[in-house]
């Protein structure tokens, strides 16, 4: 398909996003959002992707929302636009997405990240969430995804001031998972994509939803729901294949059945 704001990559069995508005660092229209949400789907879609990558470039991942869509809106109209659902949209896909950030993500774009499996920092990354700045407050879930993984203490300081967080920062407090040279972003994004890759897809699916009921559920409900899908892959052919191959002591043929 032909995006405007997007370059999409197939490189099986990941798919790889890349955004696309280099002249205004990736701000994040309602255009840019919807065509990002289909290109996903796309992928998620495709038997032969098994994880998918989200990045874009050495200046910025995306340095927020476009403010110029938003600055004279009224209340009825941002409520009816509901841009900020498309983050839902995104979080709802079941395969794996990594975030390669280098440069800004800032606003949007750092619940973008967010939103996002796993993200791999350059070393040029820097987040924020400076929407007070400007009169508002993160609208597409970053109050909420950040309090999760930095605590109470942490995300006040980083919302209220609106401060920006360097990649080491962001890795000391566990808000990224890895940190690489800015030319080696992508290809340590793409390593950590082909270390998944190896694993069954069907338990990758589960293990993700498994997780991310973590944030929702309490602890026994989460419990239950893990053992539940742990039961479940006792019907996949990847567990019987998974398991022979290690008694077998050789490299398994996960094929997500």
């Amino acid at each position: 398909m032909n995006y405007q704001n997007l370059i999409v990559l197939r490189e099986d069995p990941i798919g790889i996003v890349r955004l696309n508005r280099p002249k205004v660092l990736n701000a994040l229209n309602i255009e840019l959002m919807r065509e990002l949400v289909e290109a996903l789907r796309v992928l998620e879609a495709d038997e032969a992707i098994r994880c998918l990558i989200l990045t874009g470039d050495e200046k910025a991942f995306a340095a927020g929302a476009d403010i110029r869509e938003m600055a004279e809106a009224s209340a009825v109209e941002m409520l009816y636009r509901n841009t900020t659902a498309l983050w839902d949209q995104i979080q709802a896909l079941s395969k794996p997405i990594i975030a390669a950030v280098s440069g800004y993500a800032l606003g949007g774009g750092c619940e973008l990240a967010l939103v996002c499996d796993l993200i791999v920092a350059s070393e040029t990354a820097r987040f924020a969430q400076p929407e007070l700045n400007i009169g508002v407050i993160p609208g597409a879930g970053g109050t909420q995804r950040l309090a999760r993984a930095l605590g109470k203490h942490r995300t006040m300081e980083f919302v209220l001031t609106g401060r920006t967080m360097p990649a080491q920062e962001a890795l000391a407090v566990g808000l990224v998972c890895r940190v690489a040279k800015p030319e080696a972003c992508l290809d340590e994004a793409r390593k950590l994509a082909a270390e998944i890759c190896q694993r069954s897809p069907l338990a990758v699916k589960l293990a993700k939803e498994a997780i991310l009921k973590a944030f929702e559920t309490s602890l026994r409900e989460g419990v239950d729901f893990e053992r539940k899908c742990f039961y479940l892959l006792f019907g996949s052919e990847d567990q019987k294949e998974g398991m022979k191959a290690f008694l077998e002591k050789r490299k398994p043929e996960f094929k997500g059945r």
